[in-house]
């Protein structure tokens, strides 16, 4: 088998606070003074433990509170960067990062200025190390369907300036996609992406909803669409790319094993599926382990994952050129000896 770490990918679902190192989320807290949850940290001080497993909100307040040591403009630069460096390491060549600026407004001066930090140390970072990165502004579906508008126009100020998506993300058992329809249009008409989070927690109403109401190129998750196959082939023919993140099914409880993760399903079905990590920082699983999971895990051979590594490039907003270069890197990898 080929080595994962040489095959040229995409990294389209990634949150910036769920991306941090341990080591620096550890590093950050105790500048800060901050002491974090007892349970994200074992008896050393500086190992995150998988804690998901019980359930949505003990999985929010731990993102919150990594969230939190994100006091200003130094500590983005440094995440983005680090992001950057370990998405090299992984063999992504493009990123895309999920950021809610409503929750750094406080601290950053603002939604446009929380955008422009991130996209400053974007543009530093891919400079620093070769990787493309782009932005998805991410509403927070637990809130007002107003505020997501808001947000909507924001990102829409940026579109063509490094945002290239509009996202909703949270729990996803509150706010129905439907009702942030309105918000999707204002990103869709500035020619972002559509990309919510549906058929995670919740079933194929979900993805429905997202599919008809939001009109979704992407989708977070979205495994839960095998439930009915009507809603699979709806994904099939309308082409969108599910954002896939084994790691965090296994964690929250969406699937058994990854193993039991739909991969092989959806791409039988003739569904596109692009890896993510989702959150990193709280799953202790990067990129990279996502495709070693699924390949070790579920009998995939190296056409399979190079398959997969194209669903995400494609399925990415990196311009042609990036995907040119990074397809035929894939074509490389699958042709060179095994």
């Amino acid at each position: 088998m080929r080595d994962l770490a040489g095959l040229p990918k995409a990294h389209l679902h990634l949150h910036l606070a769920g991306a941090m190192r341990p080591a620096t989320l550890v590093e950050l807290a105790a500048e800060q003074g901050r002491r974090l949850p007892a349970e994200l940290l074992d008896p050393g001080g500086a190992r995150l433990d998988v804690t998901a497993r019980r359930g949505w909100s003990r999985f929010q307040r731990l993102y919150d509170a990594a969230r939190d040591v994100v006091a200003g403009p130094e500590q983005v630069r440094r995440l983005v960067r680090e992001i950057a460096e370990d998405e090299r390491a992984a063999g992504s060549g493009w990123v895309e990062v999920q950021v809610d600026p409503s929750s750094y407004a406080a601290r950053l001066g603002g939604l446009q200025a929380a955008v422009e930090v991130v996209l400053s140390a974007m543009g530093q970072a891919e400079r620093d190390t070769g990787v493309g990165m782009a932005l998805v502004v991410a509403a927070n579906r637990t809130r007002h369907p107003g505020d997501a508008e808001t947000l909507a126009r924001v990102a829409r100020k940026y579109a063509g300036r490094g945002v290239v998506g509009f996202g909703l993300s949270n729990d996803e058992t509150k706010g129905r996609p439907e009702e942030f329809a309105k918000a999707f249009r204002i990103a869709r008409e500035a020619g972002l992406l559509s990309v919510p989070h549906a058929g995670e927690l919740r079933g194929t109403r979900s993805v429905r909803g997202a599919v008809e109401a939001l009109q979704a190129d992407r989708l977070g998750h979205g495994v839960r669409s095998v439930e009915d196959p009507e809603t699979v082939r709806l994904l099939a023919e309308r082409g969108v790319v599910l954002e896939v993140c084994p790691a965090s099914n296994v964690a929250l409880g969406v699937a058994g094993a990854v193993e039991l993760v739909p991969v092989r399903e959806l791409k039988r079905a003739g569904v596109q599926v692009a890896l993510g990590a989702d959150d990193p920082l709280l799953f202790r699983s990067g990129l990279l382990d996502q495709y070693a999971a699924v390949r070790d895990q579920q009998g995939l051979d190296d056409a399979a994952m190079a398959d997969l590594a194209r669903d995400a490039v494609r399925g990415s907003t990196a311009p042609p050129e990036v995907q040119q270069r990074l397809l035929g890197g894939i074509d490389a990898w699958l042709a060179a000896p095994g």
